[in-house]
């Protein structure tokens, strides 16, 4: 059985990344009712025996002794992991795991960037090290960060560049949270379109999540129960009423949008935790849904997002689950995928699903969804037996799409107005490592990407020649 490492960065990073940590222990609880220290548990949880001195692991099938996360926490505020140790899920981290400083990165990515990222240097790899020595067969890292704030993009992007540095051959999964039009960093364009630049050059897959979009689904949700459509009442235990997640106190605004997110990386998880007919291995999503290493950002959608507690309602039926995954009511990015192209996809299905329910479906789907014409047979599938707590189905879809460019040019355009005017820029310059160029060739790397998507979406609607075939030599 493999590890991964979650690597948390961020006061949004490590609030996503707390609640995963709640819910996989939720899964895991529901699952395993005879306490044993199992290989579904190994994959993401260390068992300590905490009486011996400085705490020995303990190996597969002894029983459960103390459960820490393989996590590393980073943040240049203490208020949030502060939280979390106060919280219920004090118990699964140690100090050890945890890096933090007081005066935070001010929503500026070359503070978090360069002012914190090499003051920390040194601790951060130290920490990575210590993470991955606890791995029998290291996997994969999850770095969970945000796009819009200073330590997010800027110390989230300096840490996936050590990943790549230290760990070259382990598979880097990124979940970017990308902040809307209206977001209330005047900054944010600034932040990540620099940290986009990272993001394409040393991740091996990201998973783009729009804020404007997880508050369109809260909304949604929150409409339906409001005016009892369906005749329904959501669940108290649905993905969207999220609780407090592990933290103590009231809950937050965003621990709705965040508890979405949180969902995302559970269901990903999923083969890598869990029993199944047709388990898809973590390596194998970069494989098979990245042709061109640079067109990697894959758009993540999840049906159902809420179960109904009314009885009466009927489940919603497995052929719709597959139609709700490609529309974009259920997609973590607000554009239409149908209208765009699909590179790949995967689809990640978990209960009680037979193969020939997924090749029905998605012969149905190729009809309509439109393919590149040199990977018309683009689909990958898994199959995990174990439904999330609260569900008997679900289906996590992973697109390959070129629809993820309208984000990337509404990004742009937010950023050359700003730049257009040098507004804002004399923060980032007066800090110590940043040059005023950074700015051009990150906004040039971003419109290389774009221009990239715009060729794969020229060729739609029309066949590619064969390319010319080497002659073998005699």
């Amino acid at each position: 059985m493999t590890q991964s490492v979650v690597v948390q960065v961020g006061q949004c990073g490590n609030q996503i990344g707390c609640r995963f940590w709640d819910l996989a222990l939720r899964e895991h609880a529901h699952v395993n009712k005879r306490g044993l220290y199992d290989e579904a548990l190994s994959s993401f949880f260390q068992n300590v025996d905490s009486r011996k001195n400085e705490g020995v692991t303990c190996g597969v099938g002894g029983k459960i002794q103390h459960l820490k996360a393989r996590a590393v926490l980073v943040d240049m505020e203490e208020g949030v992991v502060n939280e979390i140790l106060q919280g219920p899920l004090r118990e699964v981290f140690d100090s050890g795991q945890l890096l933090t400083d007081v005066s935070g990165s001010g929503n500026n990515w070359a503070t978090g960037h360069m002012t914190y990222g090499s003051a920390y240097r040194e601790q951060i790899v130290d920490k990575l090290r210590k993470a991955a020595e606890h791995c029998d067969c290291l996997q994969c890292f999850f770095l969970i960060h945000s796009m819009g704030g200073g330590t997010g993009s800027g110390l989230g992007t300096r840490v996936l560049g050590l990943l790549e540095e230290e760990f070259p051959e382990v598979c880097r999964i990124v979940t970017s949270i990308y902040p809307s039009a209206e977001d209330d960093v005047i900054t944010s364009p600034y932040n990540s379109v620099l940290a986009m630049s990272a993001l394409t050059e040393h991740a091996d897959c990201v998973l783009p999540v729009e804020n404007q979009s997880l508050v369109d689904i809260v909304n949604k949700i929150k409409r339906m129960s409001h005016c009892g459509k369906l005749g329904s009442v959501i669940k108290t235990d649905s993905t969207i009423i999220s609780g407090q997640g592990g933290f103590s106190g009231a809950e937050k605004p965003f621990d709705s949008m965040n508890n979405i997110v949180a969902n995302l990386l559970l269901n990903i998880t999923s083969s890598a935790r869990f029993e199944g007919s047709l388990n898809m291995d973590l390596n194998e999503i970069a494989m098979n849904l990245v042709p061109f290493p640079r067109l990697h950002y894959l758009v993540p959608s999840l049906t159902p997002l809420y179960p109904l507690a009314d009885v009466s309602v009927p489940t919603r039926r497995l052929d719709q689950m597959f139609s709700d995954a490609f529309s974009k009511d259920h997609q973590l990015i607000r554009e239409d995928p149908k209208h765009s192209l699909y590179l790949a996809c995967a689809l990640m299905l978990r209960g009680n699903v037979q193969m020939s329910d997924l090749r029905r479906n998605i012969e149905r789907l190729k009809l309509s969804l439109p393919f590149v014409s040199w990977n018309q047979e683009g689909w990958k599938t898994g199959l995990c037996s174990v439904p999330p707590v609260g569900h008997s189905h679900f289906l996590l879809a992973l697109a390959n799409n070129t629809c993820v460019k309208a984000t990337f040019m509404e990004l742009r355009e937010r950023f050359t107005k700003l730049y257009r005017k040098k507004a804002h820029l004399h923060h980032y310059l007066h800090v110590e490592g940043m040059e005023q160029n950074m700015f051009s060739e990150a906004i040039s790397s971003l419109s290389s990407l774009i221009e990239e998507y715009n060729h794969l979406d020229g060729t739609k609607g029309r066949l590619m020649p064969d390319a010319h075939r080497l002659s073998i030599a005699r």
